[in-house]
């Protein structure tokens, strides 16, 4: 199996999809193929019964063009359509206009020509309008026909030709026909529908800026040394452990880890966090970041498809071309709505013509402006609009969401549940609080770290940790025992340091009386490390996972949305409520095993809740794949891509809340398209059929209804485009 994936220029709609999806059956060989309205194609063949080319010719002999999804091709294709249909409407706007000024007012035909001359140059006029330029809905057409289906080709298609034809017979035989035509209707309509098409092809390539933004980050070259020399290389030469430097202002040009030197990196175009980090030995770099002002050597760790940039490009991608179930219930309605609307414009004509005996021509002017109007073109655009452009900003915040599912669910969801470890605090442990009896802070970190120095213990390294931070020296120990799950005795200056836990204490007979500020301590969800030194104690440190500074932000926004919040853990009763008493959060599930949790959000889903999972993505997969929404927490070089619905690249909860609010936006956005493209076909069609001209002698022109079907799918569009402008509110 081979699988290529393709940009096929013009598939901008379901009836498109269709069309190249029926196209695709006729080849033998093609195993699967995933098709969406933003004109990207996957498919999957056996290049033993069919290659690339014969897969291209079908496709492009079905009337569309398509390219290899390469960004530079792709929009040297794209270019060449609005370059075309740019040509095409320039040249049928300049034979429109004298059709027009010939065809309107009728005093004016008849000063300079007969009617019978008149009628002739407005056929030489037409001709090249409905001959050459509207030739792509012919074929549009024809192709719908040999599918046994009908498209929007077919309603223009159609509508135009039945207007060109029976002018073309007034003017062969104006004594059985009279002397009125249509070429005015035909040649305007077709003008009209093509610079919508123009327009839109214009707008639509401004839809997709995210992903050309994200592509246009990548670096070209990086300098690696090879051989003890430094040189320039094209990134795609890369390999996984280069050692690759980078200067001052530069941009990182792969993802990896820093093995010499320190610099502050501007990290916004991958994460949205405009503050820059501080980088040092064995931090994670990221690849299309800025080194601001320190020189880095960089080992190369992920290159490729697997650097994070690209993951980001996937996930976009894949989010732009997934369907909500919104746009899955528009789809339906589309596929029957063409064959519905052919068949009210025939009926219409057959009521006018034949049951209330108006005069053929009043019947043929009903039937063309039905089928015009109801086009519904704008109905294939409402949904994927919005979302190319929704998923985008999301992006361009550091949120990524995976399909239009997830973006779609983000505002329903009733029920949030968070972890803790890593979610709501940061997973490290850190030093809160240092009580000394009659020794100062100093003294004890100082005495505790000389005993850790030597340890891997999380405990150990916060207390090393923090003694570093205040500049305190660490000295060596001259002996160091582990004693697991107790604590640590070191020796120092003829001397016994003993730091770790009560049972540690009172096993070596050391005197303790503290308890109770012990418990003080531990009540608030802090483990407590006892310091003695020379079988004295000499003072207590606290150490607990703290909060990430975001995270009592975002739960006060969710409660402000009215959400319900939960937070689960593995930890002790005590230790989770000491951390959700500090958040307002009330409902508590403590001790709850990985293997649990997606248990536990089953409980809850059976209450009939909406629940969003958030999570860091590893053993919380189980519960991110349970939830109706797993939001997926990343640190900006492991995001979880393959949990979770959504993944937030930066460390930031706050964007649980830019996530529903995006949402919350783009389902407004995508409301708003539907009703106006339903809107108008509803309240356009009953009009064109002339169920007002009884009452009011209101009668739809058909030229009308084309510029109207051509303004609905512009607007549309540009709707769409306005979400470019929103401003989040956190």
């Amino acid at each position: 199996m081979e699988k290529i994936e393709l940009k096929i220029i013009g598939m901008d709609n379901p009836h498109c999809v269709g069309t190249v999806g029926n196209a695709l059956k006729t080849l033998k060989g093609i195993i699967n193929k995933e098709l969406y309205v933003n004109e990207r194609a996957i498919i999957t063949f056996d290049p033993n019964k069919v290659n690339l080319n014969d897969i291209k010719k079908v496709i492009k002999n079905s009337g569309y063009e398509p390219v290899e999804n390469l960004i530079d091709r792709e929009k040297e294709a794209r270019q060449r359509e609005i370059k075309k249909l740019k040509i095409e409407f320039l040249i049928s706007l300049f034979l429109s206009l004298p059709i027009f000024i010939l065809s309107f007012p009728n005093w004016f035909r008849i000063i300079i020509f007969s009617s019978e001359i008149t009628n002739i140059i407005l056929l030489i006029l037409a001709s090249p309008i409905q001959l050459i330029i509207a030739r792509r809905f012919y074929k549009g057409f024809w192709i719908a026909l040999k599918n046994k289906t009908a498209n929007m080709d077919s309603l223009i298609a159609i509508g135009t030709s039945a207007a060109y034809i029976y002018s073309l017979l007034v003017v062969l035989s104006p004594s059985v026909f009279g002397m009125n035509t249509y070429f005015d209707t035909a040649a305007i309509i077709i003008t009209f529908i093509i610079l919508g098409k123009y327009l839109e092809a214009l707008m639509r390539g401004k839809t997709s800026e995210a992903i050309k933004k994200l592509i246009g980050l990548r670096a070209k070259t990086a300098i690696v040394i090879r051989n003890k020399k430094e040189i320039e290389i094209p990134i795609e030469d890369v390999k996984i452990n280069d050692i690759v430097l980078v200067k001052p202002g530069q941009k990182i040009p792969v993802d990896g880890i820093v093995i010499f030197g320190s610099s502050s990196v501007d990290e916004s175009m991958i994460t949205g966090e405009s503050m820059p980090v501080e980088k040092k030995i064995n931090d994670d770099v990221i690849g299309a970041t800025i080194n601001k002002n320190g020189f880095l050597k960089i080992k190369t760790t992920k290159i490729g498809k697997d650097s994070l940039l690209n993951q980001i490009i996937k996930l976009v991608e894949e989010a732009q071309t997934s369907k909500a179930p919104i746009q899955r219930l528009a789809d339906k309605v589309s596929s029957y709505f063409v064959p519905i609307v052919i068949s009210i414009a025939i009926l219409s004509f057959i009521i006018w013509y034949i049951l209330i005996n108006e005069p053929f021509v009043f019947g043929l002017s009903i039937f063309i402006a039905v089928l015009i109007i109801a086009c519904p073109c704008a109905l294939g655009l409402a949904t994927p609009t919005a979302m190319i452009v929704g998923s985008g900003k999301g992006a361009e915040q550091g949120i990524l969401i995976k399909n239009g599912e997830a973006l779609e669910i983000a505002n329903k969801v009733t029920t949030f549940i968070f972890d803790k470890t890593g979610t709501l605090t940061k997973g490290k442990p850190e030093i809160t609080d240092v009580i000394g009896f009659n020794f100062d802070k100093k003294d004890i970190l100082s005495t505790a770290a000389i005993a850790e120095k030597n340890s891997e213990h999380p405990l150990a390294e916060a207390v090393v940790n923090e003694a570093k931070k205040l500049n305190i020296k660490i000295s060596d120990s001259t002996s160091f025992k582990n004693y697991e799950g107790k604590g640590i005795v070191a020796s120092f200056k003829s001397k016994t340091i003993f730091v770790g836990s009560r049972k540690l204490i009172t096993e070596n007979k050391i005197n303790f009386d503290y308890e109770n500020e012990i418990q003080k301590l531990e009540n608030e969800g802090k483990t407590v490390v006892i310091v003695a030194y020379d079988k004295k104690i000499i003072g207590l440190i606290a150490i607990a996972d703290t909060l990430k500074e975001n995270s009592l932000d975002a739960i006060n926004e969710l409660k402000k949305l009215n959400k319900e919040i939960y937070m689960i853990t593995g930890d002790n009763e005590r230790t989770a409520k000491a951390i959700a008493s500090k958040l307002g959060i009330k409902n508590i599930l403590s001790e709850v095993l990985p293997s649990e949790k997606a248990d536990k959000v089953k409980e809850l889903q059976k209450q009939g809740k909406i629940v969003a999972m958030i999570g860091d993505g590893v053993n919380d997969a189980p519960a991110l794949a349970q939830a109706d929404l797993g939001i997926a927490i990343g640190s900006g070089t492991d995001v979880a891509l393959e949990t979770g619905s959504i993944v937030l690249i930066k460390n930031d909860l706050r964007d649980v809340v830019k996530a529903i609010d995006l949402s919350k936006y783009t389902l407004k956005k995508i409301k708003q398209n539907l009703f106006w493209a339903f809107f108008y076909n509803v309240a356009g069609i009953p009009i064109a059929a002339g169920l007002l001209y009884p009452f009011t002698g209101l009668l739809l022109n058909p030229i009308i209804a084309g510029a109207a079907m051509a303004f609905s799918s512009v607007f549309v569009v540009g709707n769409s485009l306005t979400m470019k402008s929103y401003n989040f509110r956190i």
